[in-house]
């Protein structure tokens, strides 16, 4: 599976952005997307999943209400529409996909995850 991220860009912070994951590969092979970023100096950080199947979503305390995960079957792609933006959320996001379907418990791991796309970057001013 290859995957490819594309959307991010420089946005004022309480503004909006949607980013794009295409897929390559059979669907067998992705049971699982999920969105990471990871900011200057930290760790990376789970922030959205989707079952490929049923569309089942997760998402991270500290986007919920502002982040909506989706996925298009026929595009093969999956997307994070972030809204109210803020400059914490600025960071490197990469899109990842597991072989397997998770357990709720393990789709924050990036651990689970086969593989990963190239990132893109956001950054949210102030």
């Amino acid at each position: 599976v290859q995957l490819q991220a594309s959307g991010g860009g420089l946005v004022h912070s309480g503004g909006s952005l949607r980013l794009s994951c295409v897929a390559s590969g059979g669907t067998l092979s992705r049971q699982m997307m999920g969105w990471f970023r990871q900011a200057p100096g930290k760790e990376r950080e789970f922030v959205a999943g989707i079952t490929w199947s049923l569309g089942h979503t997760y998402y991270a305390d500290s986007v919920k209400g502002r982040f909506t995960i989706s996925r298009d079957n026929a595009k093969i792609t999956v997307y994070l529409q972030m809204n109210s933006l803020k400059p914490e959320d600025t960071a490197v996001y990469y899109c990842a996909a597991a072989r397997t379907p998770l357990y709720s418990t393990h789709v924050a791991s990036g651990d689970e995850y086969n593989y990963w796309g190239q990132g893109t970057q956001v950054t949210v001013s102030s």
